[in-house]
């Protein structure tokens, strides 16, 4: 059986354990934080050294940085795949890529399309930069969580896809959290405007995820707050290296701020709608 060492054990880390251990392989994690490991539905390991022999090693980390510092640690020599799902820098996931390529050891930069709670039940998509042939070599792995899998070009370029995906599923959004707070000032049933909403031409997927988190106040998280804020930098820092304004994700980012100050950085990011909260 195949063995895959998972680097990053909390929500999205979890969810693919889950299916690759439904799929066969055999999973093993680790994970800086020791309560998020203890959650962790597969073999435990003790540091990342562990983690050197298996076939696949697929990071599930907050940022491009966290990744580099990760790989110089593990040190991987021919034999090993890397297949990085973090959604970071695409200029230092493509530097990644170089730097371990003069290693033997290939590079995929594979971003998600999808929430953990959609990884878990195979809805989510994967967004694949990289070696054409190392793509091929693993589709399998993609196949075991996700409902489609595309490849984009060479590595960044699943870092780059995720970065413009992100901007219209953020926007879409904070347009939903504006939308039901206007109708609740107007006096208007939020329950209803968001049936209404769903079954209009204003319908989006995010209506469908988020829109009874926002009605609920419940912001159990499936993809934090703070982790999309990070995005929506990133999202900005690469729009001014290109010379290009981008102000509708310039006001995202100041409501995502204005959550994450009121606390709810770790909540779901269906909580922007507390953006709205005098």
């Amino acid at each position: 059986m195949e063995t895959i060492g998972i680097v990053g054990c909390g929500l999205l880390g979890a969810a693919l354990a889950e299916r690759y251990n439904a799929a066969g392989f055999v999973v093993s994690g680790f994970d800086i934080d020791g309560p998020t490991l203890e959650r962790f539905p597969g073999r435990r390991a003790e540091s990342l050294n562990d983690l050197r022999g298996c076939r696949y090693v697929v990071l599930c980390l907050p940022h491009s940085g966290v990744s580099a510092t990760v790989l110089n640690e593990l040190a991987l020599t021919t034999g090993a795949t890397v297949i990085d799902s973090t959604t970071g820098d695409p200029d230092e996931m493509a530097g990644l890529a170089d730097s371990l390529a003069t290693c033997g050891v290939p590079y995929l930069d594979a971003t998600i399309g999808g929430s953990s709670r959609q990884v878990r039940i195979g809805e989510a998509i994967a967004i694949v930069g990289g070696d054409k042939d190392t793509f091929s070599a693993c589709t399998h792995l993609f196949d075991a969580f996700a409902a489609r899998t595309f490849y984009v070009g060479e590595a960044g370029s699943g870092a780059r896809m995720k970065l413009a995906m992100n901007l219209v599923l953020g926007l879409n959004r904070a347009a939903l959290a504006e939308g039901l707070t206007f109708a609740k000032v107007m006096g208007l049933d939020t329950a209803l405007t968001l049936e209404i909403l769903k079954a209009g031409p204003a319908y989006s997927q995010a209506m469908d995820a988020k829109g009874g988190k926002m009605l609920s106040g419940v912001f159990t998280a499936e993809a934090r707050l703070s982790q999309h804020l990070k995005d929506v930098r990133l999202i900005l820092e690469q729009a001014r290296e290109k010379g290009k304004a981008l102000p509708l994700s310039e006001v995202h980012r100041a409501l995502l701020e204005k959550a994450e100050a009121g606390g709810f950085g770790a909540a779901d990011n269906s909580a922007i709608i507390k953006a709205y909260d005098d």
